[in-house]
């Protein structure tokens, strides 16, 4: 593009500098030949001394009249054209006469009609010349990059010890864009590295107390305790449960991969609500809600026990700590459930932010960070489910999970 618009504005420079240049030199000649004839040959009574391609015309001299075609041209230098043939004329008054010169150009403009067709043929093959040159210089410039970026596309096991990049290269722009990629590849192999292990510990450092900790409870509810004691211990192993289950949880979001997301399912969405209300339905009814499991639909797919059992949980103590009158429904329909409650409802303008972390809404209630939506919506997404939240008439929130 640049060649052609350089070659361009070149040629167009040339043929315009012909022409001014044609027509300037052309009108100094014509005018000293008229001003010669009329001084000298016709001052003096004698036929004008004209040039086989030069024609004399006079509006008051009857031997030489002028044609209808030429009575309207202005004075000066003009370009006219008659019988298929090009004519430089010259236009002069004097007093009340009229005179023209005219000069055959046709040979002139011939010559000047190969030499703009040899500028045509000039600009094209400059261009053509361009591209050839620009194309096979872009594709040497471009190879090494080419070459780093297939490079850097198979690339996709993170933690292997494949060798460094910037080495292969020369010390230019590409090899610091390799060295750059090698940095930043290094230290994305240490983080990862640093999360295997941060699981790895969190598997075995954390199971085992919490096992300790569910066998102590297990115990302790054998014994013979004050109502009070019993309550307390149930509680502690209810945490202990659900912290069991959480880590659980995030031991499995931290170390599936994507394609894995939908493959591996061990419990009915019918299983996992009913256990569900067995722990959550005793606490919503101590508070004074009215809870409900109902079944619109059947739905005999099979889902990842963790992940479900987890999505329920949180939403079910959202609605529990949320709803201070009323009731809390779990309705299941085929492919999805539903948690509804008539607490105070979801601003439509925080419906898309309370799914992020650290976010609870404008009337805080329990003892949460706000990372159980946020915990559900990366489940979600992590399995390819849909989780939505609508308000419901006169108060209250739906929370609706699509599971297909």
């Amino acid at each position: 593009m640049m060649a052609m618009l350089l070659s361009g504005l070149f040629s167009l420079g040339i043929v315009v500098i012909v022409n001014s240049t044609e027509k300037r030199l052309a009108t100094q000649d014509l005018k000293r030949e008229l001003d010669i004839l009329l001084e000298h040959d016709i001052a003096q009574g004698e036929s004008p001394r004209l040039s086989p391609s030069t024609r004399f015309l006079a509006s008051n001299l009857p031997q030489y009249p002028i044609p209808e075609a030429m009575k309207g041209l202005k004075k000066g230098f003009s370009e006219v054209m008659e019988n298929d043939r090009t004519y430089y004329v010259y236009v002069k008054k004097v007093g009340s006469g009229r005179y023209i010169l005219m000069e055959d150009q046709s040979k002139l403009e011939n010559r000047e009609r190969l030499i703009f067709r040899g500028i045509l043929g000039c600009f094209l093959l400059s261009v053509v010349g361009a591209w050839l040159l620009g194309t096979l210089l872009a594709r040497k410039v471009m190879a090494p990059l080419t070459r780093l970026a297939n490079q850097v596309r198979h690339r996709d096991q993170l933690l292997t010890l494949a060798p460094p990049l910037a080495p292969e290269y020369p010390d230019d722009e590409v090899g610091q864009l390799a060295a750059a990629f090698d940095s930043t590849l290094g230290q994305l192999r240490r983080s990862l590295k640093r999360e295997r292990l941060f699981t790895s510990d969190v598997s075995h450092e954390l199971r085992t107390p919490l096992m300790v900790v569910q066998g102590a409870c297990e115990l302790l509810s054998e014994a013979r305790l004050s109502p009070q004691s019993g309550g307390l211990v149930a509680r502690i192993g209810r945490a202990a449960q659900e912290m069991h289950e959480l880590v659980q949880t995030f031991l499995i979001l931290a170390r599936a991969r994507h394609e894995e997301a939908a493959t591996g399912g061990s419990a009915t969405l019918a299983r996992v609500a009913e256990e569900q209300s067995q722990r959550w339905g005793p606490l919503i009814r101590a508070k004074g809600l009215d809870f409900e499991l109902i079944v619109e639909d059947s739905d005999n797919a099979s889902y990842n026990l963790s992940f479900l059992r987890t999505v329920l949980s949180n939403l079910l103590r959202n609605a529990l700590h949320y709803t201070e009158s009323g009731r809390v429904r779990l309705i299941l329909e085929s492919g999805g459930f539903r948690v509804e409650d008539s607490g105070m409802g979801i601003p439509e303008e925080q419906r898309e932010r309370i799914f992020q972390p650290f976010v609870r809404g404008e009337q805080v209630r329990g003892e949460g960070l706000g990372l159980g939506l946020s915990l559900v919506k990366r489940i979600c997404t992590h399995q390819g489910w849909q989780v939505q939240v609508s308000n419901l008439e006169p108060s209250g929130s739906r929370f609706r999970v699509l599971l297909k």
